[in-house]
């Protein structure tokens, strides 16, 4: 069984309105990352949101087609049910941060699980280590850069152990050191297993992921291995993706 599977996946955002998704299918396994690409306005972050669970919260939006977490159907699934099925960071961090610490920030949702607290102690140096963040533990996240933010919402999502991570566009506010950071945790997060998809403008940022894809006015308009997708210029020059 795919960890993720889409399927025949459509989307508006009130009744009667324009399909912003149409007819997307794909799967991702546990233990592959899969980019996703295209430009600006073409349905990337909507993907995310749909597979996330979060449309489902847009009370006009109109949602047809399948999206399965581990065989689970998310339409179905409570917001609690959810949060252990998939993390997902934002483009925008300041919409995932309310703590006064870092460190309160990572351990927040553990905490509500009502998780031992030793447990949540680890899980907090885990997250903390694997970005090598561990220097901003009793920083105030609100007065970090963009960058570090993002690396901040990333810790919180990764203390909740989810197979699934979704990543709107972590990279773009990463200085180049950021970026590896970020690189060698989804490596290291991809080799224990987990299905990584991560939403990125810059394709050199996600250059070992295992597949791309590539979305077009809301449709998916290729899903091929990274390493040949990057090596066809002439397509990336033709869809501007250069």
């Amino acid at each position: 069984m795919e960890t993720v599977m889409v399927r025949g996946l459509n989307y508006r955002y009130h009744p009667g309105g324009p399909l912003v998704l149409k007819d997307i299918s794909f799967q991702v396994a546990g233990g592959e990352m899969v980019a996703v690409t295209g430009l600006s306005g073409c349905g990337k972050s909507t993907l995310c949101f749909c597979i996330s669970g979060a449309a489902r919260h847009n009370r006009d939006g109109v949602m047809s087609g399948d999206v399965l977490l581990n065989g689970k159907d998310t339409r179905e699934l409570r917001a609690a049910e959810l949060a252990l099925e998939v993390g997902m960071v934002f483009q925008d961090p300041e919409t995932q941060l309310f703590s006064p610490t870092v460190e309160d920030e990572i351990a927040f949702a553990p905490e509500n699980l009502c998780l031992p607290t030793a447990q949540i102690r680890e899980r907090v140096d885990h997250a903390l280590d694997l970005l090598g963040i561990a220097a901003l533990r009793e920083a105030n996240p609100y007065k970090l850069s963009g960058g570090e933010k993002h690396l901040v919402a990333l810790a919180a999502v990764l203390a909740l152990d989810p197979p699934v991570l979704l990543l709107d566009e972590v990279m773009s506010q990463l200085d180049r050191a950021g970026k590896k950071r970020v690189a060698a945790a989804l490596q290291r997060l991809r080799d224990m297993g987990k299905a990584v998809i991560a939403v990125e403008h810059n394709l050199e940022a996600v250059s070992f992921a295992d597949r791309l894809l590539v979305m077009e006015k809301g449709t998916l308009l290729c899903d091929e291995p990274t390493a040949s997708f990057l090596a066809d210029r002439v397509f990336l020059n033709t869809r501007g993706l250069l």
